[in-house]
């Protein structure tokens, strides 16, 4: 992968666009199963739950969460206008039983009321958030009292070692993103460590980790 093929794939991944943000949303969902799946183990949706993830891609694994019971709510919210319109076409199922919704914003400004949520959970887009603190401040906003925020990464050691994340992206250690959420109101409850599948890239097999933080929005 040369450098101008890095910066389109990077480019895609911060926000698909057009034929290849397509294949990109694809190759999301499968290149990223293991630490969505690790991610929604932690989230633990149950009855009841109202549930937003921000940056939900095509929206693939909705249905592991929305079909668990149909008092779960969800809200999926991305900023790439082809994700937010795939996502509705792989879910017209949950979208007519009133269980799921997709909306084109940015983790700023959110279109919900306060104490909205009783989860909020992304996967893999801390590196592309600009204002990490203004991000972190209305997820706090729309959160329940005692609400919780899941953050699935994947860690710096093993992420700068792959070419297209030296283009737009902001590499975290499981340790900074403890820090981070502990300094804007969060009280960490656990991290998770997990080994993935090795995958190709570019002909080599890849071993890669994820991490799962959970996290309590403290007053």
């Amino acid at each position: 992968m040369d450098e101008q093929q890095s910066r389109e794939m990077a480019s895609q991944l911060r926000q698909p666009k057009g034929d290849n943000g397509i294949k990109t949303g694809e190759w999301m969902s499968e290149g990223n199963k293991t630490i969505i799946l690790d991610t929604l183990k932690v989230l633990n949706a149950e009855a009841g739950d109202r549930i937003l993830e921000i940056g939900m891609g095509n929206g693939h694994f909705v249905s592991e969460i929305v079909s668990k019971d149909p008092t779960i709510s969800y809200s999926g919210c991305d900023f790439s206008e082809l994700m937010v319109s795939e996502s509705r076409k792989n879910n017209r199922e949950w979208i007519d039983k009133q269980q799921a919704e997709f909306i084109l914003t940015d983790g700023t400004s959110l279109p919900f009321g306060d104490q909205t949520f009783t989860k909020i959970f992304t996967v893999n887009t801390l590196y592309f958030w600009e204002d990490r603190r203004a991000v972190l401040a209305e997820f706090k906003r729309v959160l329940k009292p005692d609400g919780i925020l899941i953050l699935g990464i994947r860690p710096k050691r093993l992420m700068e070692n792959i070419p297209f994340t030296k283009f737009g992206f902001n590499l975290f250690s499981k340790e900074d993103a403890v820090d981070l959420l502990t300094e804007n109101g969060f009280e960490v409850l656990s991290t998770v460590e997990n080994t993935e599948p090795p995958f190709d890239l570019n002909g080599k097999q890849i071993v890669m980790e994820n991490v799962v933080v959970k996290a309590k929005s403290t007053t």
